[in-house]
């Protein structure tokens, strides 16, 4: 998108950027009227569930402090500082593996597996990038539009036994969790990053979305039920939230929430997951 589109994208209004967007990913409009999908759902909910404490639960800072209100902090990863810039860091007080990530968008991120050989100036080209970028325009996600883009640095965290690292995301429904997915291969630049739905007992669903399932399923994580609880806590009182959780050498940690999974704009294959997962949806009375 060069300098000009993206100008005129941003002066639409939601609603029309929403209509144009969903219609370009489906080929058709959406019923924001009556939303029964659950892709439609997300869109209702971006334009009329405007709580003011979404704005903490997506800054990657901010809802380390929410999740702990919730559920203490032996659950929360690990941060080894937050700045305003790349050049405030102080790379001298963090370990020799560390992960830095801007708090404010979805992809800002950076592994270092050895602070000796860190490439600084590629980390500061990339994360300055991001650091400019106001993800709300993507997606009309508006909870993103005025959270203040800083870099947070966290524990780098891989199993020891296999040498990768399983996202678990559960999409939890006002204190039910419903489903979940696994994301595998997203470490390997070899691979694509590969998506496997499962129900909560861990029956795997004959859904895509986004990415194609793996070849080889996943074993059942040793932390499932507890991942269940703490998404049904975390989720309590909401229409939905995805509560995203990795497994490492047995302990569990929440990665962040997700409000708007995939911003609501990537189909359901089959499409009949698309109702099924809207039906779990509860939206709110809007007046």
């Amino acid at each position: 998108m060069n300098s000009v589109t993206r100008k005129i994208v941003q002066i639409l209004s939601d609603e029309m950027f929403i209509k144009i967007k969903y219609y370009h990913h489906f080929k058709k409009f959406p019923n924001l009227k009556n939303p029964k999908t659950y892709n439609e759902k997300l869109q209702w909910l971006k334009l009329h569930d405007r709580r003011p404490e979404y704005i903490s639960m997506v800054d990657k800072y901010e809802a380390k402090e929410f999740i702990s209100s919730l559920i203490g902090d032996e659950y929360i990863i690990p941060s080894y500082g937050v700045w305003d810039s790349f050049d405030d860091i102080d790379f001298d007080m963090l370990p020799d593996q560390f992960v830095l990530k801007t708090t404010h968008d979805c992809g800002g991120v950076v592994i270092c597996k050895d602070k000796k050989s860190f490439n600084r100036e590629d980390a500061k080209r990339f994360l300055k990038a991001h650091m400019s970028f106001n993800y709300y325009y993507e997606g009309r996600e508006w909870p993103y539009k005025n959270v203040k883009p800083r870099i947070l640095a966290e524990m780098f965290m891989e199993n020891l036994s296999s040498g990768d690292l399983k996202d678990y995301k559960v999409f939890a429904f006002d204190g039910r969790a419903k489903a979940l997915f696994v994301a595998s291969d997203r470490q390997n630049a070899n691979e694509e990053t590969k998506f496997d739905f499962f129900d909560m007992e861990f029956n795997h669903l004959n859904i895509r979305n986004g990415h194609p399932n793996s070849k080889t399923l996943c074993d059942k994580p040793k932390s499932l039920e507890k991942m269940k609880e703490i998404a049904e806590k975390i989720s309590k009182g909401y229409p939905h939230i995805r509560v995203d959780f990795y497994e490492v050498n047995g302990q569990l940690f929440v990665g962040e929430l997700t409000l708007f999974h995939f911003s609501g704009f990537v189909p359901f294959e089959p499409d009949s997951w698309d109702h099924e997962f809207g039906s779990w949806i509860k939206l709110p009375v809007h007046k």
